[in-house]
């Protein structure tokens, strides 16, 4: 009987610990971006190994009345990356395909979010 206790207490334990330890996944590689820098230069910015299936609002370009939206993103990671021209996820959308070639200044983005294919 005691045994019987001592191995579900294991069990559950070991389950429990496999949950908790399994790790959130993440685009495997680089994502970038350019945004203009306070003296009106480009600046090249990069995720790297971004989360998978959350929102990521760009720091840089977050407040509309703020800043310019960024541009001209390469998405160099193993997902599709949905780039969006508002912050939160919202606005007009573009998918770029993983692996992709740099996208033109012409597409602005103010957040993005990366799925599985």
């Amino acid at each position: 009987m005691r045994l019987r206790h001592t191995l579900a207490a294991t069990c559950g334990t070991l389950a429990l610990t496999a949950v908790l330890a399994s790790p959130a996944h993440a685009a495997t590689g680089a994502f970038g971006y350019r945004v203009t820098g306070l003296d009106g230069q480009p600046l090249l910015v990069t995720l790297q190994d971004p989360a998978s299936g959350q929102c990521v609002t760009l720091p840089e370009v977050a407040d509309p009345s703020a800043s310019s939206p960024a541009f001209a993103p390469h998405n160099d990671t193993d997902e599709y990356a949905v780039v969006f021209t508002e912050p939160d996820c919202t606005g007009d959308t573009w998918t770029l395909r993983p692996h992709g070639n740099p996208a033109t200044d012409r597409l602005k983005l103010r957040s993005v979010v990366f799925l599985r294919g």
